[in-house]
């Protein structure tokens, strides 16, 4: 069947030469190197988000504060509530997104830092509830790839895994 394809005529068999040939191409690219970038894409506005929220170390910022304060609020069931305890969940956040980011981006539990960021990504659609279709289910689209699928062979998990496996 596959000589039969190729010996198509000339623009018909050029063009199934180029799409095995693309194939081929996509197929040799390692699952590893989507999987790593995959955990750096969703890590980004997570790390850059988290920039905004401290003024030192462990020292968040009044505009974090103010924010959580006065702008955000919860969308639940049709109503709107304020956040409990604004200063600390302003600096819960910003260390949740700064810590779990760095976590993914290592592959160093991975999987659990995914289930954090998916965590936060509920919140933050309950929050800002017209971003689910251009930020939020993208984030968590990609999150739920890398719980299902594991942070791959380049992360820190996959070394601690293979060092711990038993040797014969």
């Amino acid at each position: 069947m596959r000589q039969a394809i190729l010996r198509m005529t000339a623009p018909e068999g050029q063009l199934v030469r180029l799409i095995a040939m693309a194939v081929g191409w996509l197929r040799a690219i390692p699952a590893s190197l989507p999987q790593v970038l995959l955990r750096i894409t969703v890590a980004i506005p997570f790390w850059q988000s988290g920039l905004t929220k401290f003024d030192g170390f462990l020292q968040v910022s009044p505009g974090a504060v103010w924010l959580f304060k006065n702008e955000f609020q919860l969308h639940i069931l049709g109503s709107t509530y304020d956040y409990p305890f604004p200063t600390a969940v302003a600096f819960l956040s910003g260390l949740g997104e700064l810590l779990l980011p760095v976590l993914l981006v290592l592959g160093l539990g991975t999987r659990f830092a995914a289930l954090g960021l998916l965590g936060m990504t509920l919140i933050i659609q309950l929050t800002v509830p017209d971003g689910w279709q251009t930020y939020h289910l993208p984030w968590a689209a990609m999150l739920l790839a890398i719980l299902v699928h594991g942070p791959g062979r380049l992360s820190v998990d996959t070394l601690i895994a293979r060092h711990f496996e038993p040797r014969h």
